[in-house]
């Protein structure tokens, strides 16, 4: 089981990365805060003082086709927001 699937790379958390040395990754759905946190110090070498997690639900989706409306879901997906230590940080551009 992969634990980390990718890093998340919007302006919300960019600027919870510059104020607060805050990371966000999307992980998978049955990983706990023990296993993130040894994932992510195993692939970037930075010691992680906390983990929180939440889980969002798929936003309701609904379009009209020739053959009639069609309604569903997209993906529910469970997040990690992770908090460095003072002095480390995460370069996802090298």
């Amino acid at each position: 089981m992969d634990i980390l699937i990718k890093p998340i790379l919007t302006e919300k958390v960019s600027v919870l990365t510059e104020k607060l040395n805050r990371y966000a990754f999307v992980v998978h759905p049955k990983a706990n805060k023990i296993q993130i946190k040894s994932a992510i110090e195993s692939m970037y070498g930075v010691q992680v003082d906390a983990v929180n997690t939440l889980l969002s639900q798929g936003k309701l989706k609904s379009r009209h086709t020739k053959t009639g409306f069609v309604s569903g879901r997209t993906n529910k997906v469970k997040k990690a927001i992770i908090t460095l230590k003072k002095g480390e940080s995460i370069d996802f551009y090298n």
